[in-house]
């Protein structure tokens, strides 16, 4: 198997090294800035012998190495800043989206695309118009990211470790997130009979900030560990086809009673991508609250003119 990755910054480079290191694909580390995908990928190649792995990586700035990929992931971009909302990105990464997507179109035909770039939904939405793929082969790392902090979250305040919490997190990005609090256990247990409604909130509230909380720790730069981590389970779940069901940002098409839109739905993962979209029972608050995700993202689509 071969995966590509757009972008060398932290998240593109953590990828690539996450999928060598778990021995799932030979990877190809695309930047636009010379000398970063090559040094990068040269060190991460070195690390083999001690790691114990022999996929191979290469970097390059030729679009045009992508080509015979199997799975694409997409994590080049702008990167948010202290102050700046995954809106203030959608302009410039429009661009630079449109430009990855259409190589993938031409290079990579027959390949899936996970998108990473912020603001992911719109941004997975965009990727999907450009390349002109089937829907079920474009999707986006989201959900499974703002579930995973809400779980970490969850296990800083119970003490319970993060293996006994089970949590899904739907609609956008961030802000826009919808925890599904009715489906959260800790231990088994509803997670209202483990933490009051106060702290319950609490953690909603952080967990929707997470990236901007690291962010702001940081003072430059944004989070990789997570991204990266959850990013490449959607490309394991492709390469060992093991119909693993993931929050993702997909493209719906009447699931939900939503329709021409890119939102965070749990999915079934497999070798052809998508395999099929989970509906849940929601109770009639998360359904508002996905509602209300699904058009503010469209409404952020809208502006894109596409």
């Amino acid at each position: 198997m071969k995966v590509a990755v757009f972008g060398a910054g932290n998240v593109g480079a953590e990828v690539a090294r996450r999928i060598v290191e778990k021995k799932l694909a030979d990877v190809v580390l695309v930047d636009i800035v010379e000398g970063i995908p090559q040094g990068k990928a040269l060190d991460i190649l070195q690390s083999g012998p001690v790691e114990g792995f022999d996929c191979r990586i290469k970097g390059t700035n030729n679009p045009a190495d992508i080509d015979g990929s199997d799975i694409v992931v997409v994590t080049a971009g702008f990167a948010r800043k202290p102050g700046m909302s995954r809106d203030d990105l959608q302009a410039a990464n429009a661009n630079v989206i449109k430009g990855i997507a259409g190589n993938i179109k031409k290079f990579a035909p027959g390949s899936i695309i996970i998108m990473v770039t912020n603001p992911l939904d719109v941004m997975t939405y965009l990727a999907w118009k450009v390349s002109g793929f089937e829907k079920r082969r474009v999707f986006g790392m989201a959900g499974e990211l703002d579930t995973a902090r809400m779980i970490a979250f969850i296990s800083m305040e119970t003490g319970v470790p993060s293996s006994k919490i089970k949590a899904m997190v739907l609609g956008g990005h961030g802000d826009l997130m919808v925890p599904l609090i009715s489906q959260t256990k800790v231990n088994g247990k509803p997670v209202d009979r483990c933490l009051s409604n106060e702290k319950i909130a609490e953690i909603i509230k952080r967990t929707a900030n997470g990236g901007a909380e690291i962010v702001n720790l940081l003072k430059s730069g944004s989070a990789y560990y997570a991204p990266s981590a959850s990013a490449v389970k959607m490309v394991e779940a492709v390469i060992k086809n093991k119909g693993t069901v993931i929050p993702s940002a997909v493209i719906l098409d009447g699931e939900y009673g939503l329709k021409d839109t890119c939102i965070g739905v749990p999915a079934k993962i497999g070798r052809n991508g998508i395999e099929k979209v989970v509906e849940l029972e929601l109770t009639d608050e998360e359904k508002a609250m996905l509602l209300r995700s699904a058009n503010s993202v469209k409404e952020s689509i809208d502006k894109l003119k596409i």
